[in-house]
């Protein structure tokens, strides 16, 4: 990038000088034809011709009167290959897989859980992974709904049970070590 700017630099100067001389010692009247358009910097061309590919193309380009840029991308659109993934899944007589890929998005988890048909969990299908996502909240795709609903349910049933797992322990130890340095200590 450094060679680029360089090399750029020498070429602005050098054109720079060479036109000042030229100036100094040729005149000429005549008339101005502007019949020259502006360069112009081209955005590639990206083109994703197959129907059964899951991607979009995006391109854009800058133009300057001394330098233009220009560029191209693909873009994934992952719930496309979801779906594609999931069909090929129940064609090959894997519902259960197939469920579960789609089940990997926060919307379909969520309106899966609103039917009462949770979605699969490690194997287990029914009541069982119901419990089984409960259990491992961690699991549930981000953005979920009603995984956050639980969490907020969990925390305000622990507020209200009172002491957490971690101050019980605490406290027991706290009353261990009074005890056995021969502190009498009635706890509640």
């Amino acid at each position: 990038m450094r060679l680029l700017f360089v090399v750029l630099s020498f070429i602005l100067v050098f054109a720079a000088i060479t036109s000042a001389k030229g100036a100094d010692t040729n005149t000429v009247s005549s008339t101005v034809v502007t019949d020259k358009s502006v360069p112009t910097a081209n955005s590639p061309s990206v083109v994703v011709n197959n129907s059964d590919v899951c991607k979009t193309a995006a391109a854009g380009a800058v133009q300057t009167q001394i330098l233009g840029i220009s560029s191209g991308i693909t873009i994934t659109d992952e719930n496309c290959e979801r779906i594609k993934l999931s069909r090929s899944l129940y064609s090959m007589g894997m519902k259960v897989a197939a469920v579960s890929t789609l089940c990997a998005d926060p919307r379909v988890w969520d309106s899966m859980q609103m039917a009462g048909t949770s979605c699969p969990y490690m194997g287990t299908i029914g009541d069982e992974a119901t419990e089984g996502w409960k259990k491992n909240p961690d699991m549930i795709p981000e953005g979920s709904v009603i995984a956050a609903k639980w969490n907020k349910e969990e925390k305000e049933l622990t507020k209200s049970q009172g002491l957490t797992d971690g101050q019980k322990l605490l406290k027991f130890v706290i009353l261990g070590m009074a005890m056995h340095s021969g502190i009498v200590a009635f706890a509640p």
